[in-house]
């Protein structure tokens, strides 16, 4: 029994399956590399955020949390509040010129919705920055299995032309160049698998982190919000 050897059947093959094996080669280590890239991000994303959040909710002012904030690159919810903090820092310094208490509560208001929108693009920035190259994986997923099969088609319609060259369809002539040409879908399929898997995997991982950067602003706005009305009352 002949042993599969699909390196020999890589070298056997015609220009168009190899080109379509190094295509999928390709595709494979760039997918392997962003797999392992969002593994070590999201597990610093994950661990510096429970550590920040903890930190946060034990700080006794603001300006203590954005030091520890700081020292957290990693963490989406530090991000956040690191430019929060510095809209509000850039609102304190407007001086408030009405000295009706109304005027000055829509002013304060006014500059919540600005405060809002900074948090806002803080956490598009977040999803953004987490979800780099995770589309790259989707395509790999979806394309990949149709590249393998184009390679596995053309080396078919290779094989019947040579069938038709040589004038005999045996299995000794016919098997061989199928196998080859066969070995592009399977190829396709190992490296469509693995994508799909972890594009799954790391999207639900995304979804759950934005999540988090969600609750962490809308609490973020809720205690300014408090501490704002408290001045006025």
């Amino acid at each position: 029994m002949q042993e599969l050897n699909v390196i020999d059947m890589f070298l056997n093959a015609g220009l168009v399956v190899k080109a379509v094996m190094l295509l999928l080669l390709s595709f494979s280590l760039i997918s392997w590399g962003i797999i392992f890239q969002k593994f070590f991000l999201f597990k610093n994303a994950r661990n510096e955020s429970e550590n920040f959040l903890s930190a946060f909710w034990k700080s006794k002012n603001l300006a203590d949390a954005s030091l520890y904030a700081k020292k957290m690159a990693a963490c989406s919810e530090a991000y956040i509040f690191l430019m929060g903090y510095n809209e509000l820092q850039k609102l304190s310094r407007k001086k408030e010129t009405s000295s009706d208490d109304d005027d000055i509560l829509e002013m304060r208001l006014a500059r919540m919705e600005n405060l809002k929108r900074t948090l806002s693009k803080a956490e598009n920035h977040e999803s953004q920055r987490l979800g780099s190259y995770l589309a790259f994986l989707a395509t790999t997923g979806s394309a990949t299995p149709f590249i393998g099969l184009f390679g596995t088609v053309w080396g078919i319609m290779v094989s019947f032309r040579e069938i038709g060259h040589r004038g005999s369809a045996s299995l000794a002539v016919v098997a061989p160049g199928i196998s080859e040409a066969l070995v592009a879908t399977a190829a396709g399929l190992a490296v469509a698998i693995p994508a799909v898997i972890f594009y799954n995997f790391y999207a639900n991982q995304l979804a759950d982190l934005e999540n988090k950067m969600h609750s962490f602003s809308a609490d973020f706005l809720n205690l300014v919000e408090r501490d704002l009305l408290s001045r006025i009352s």
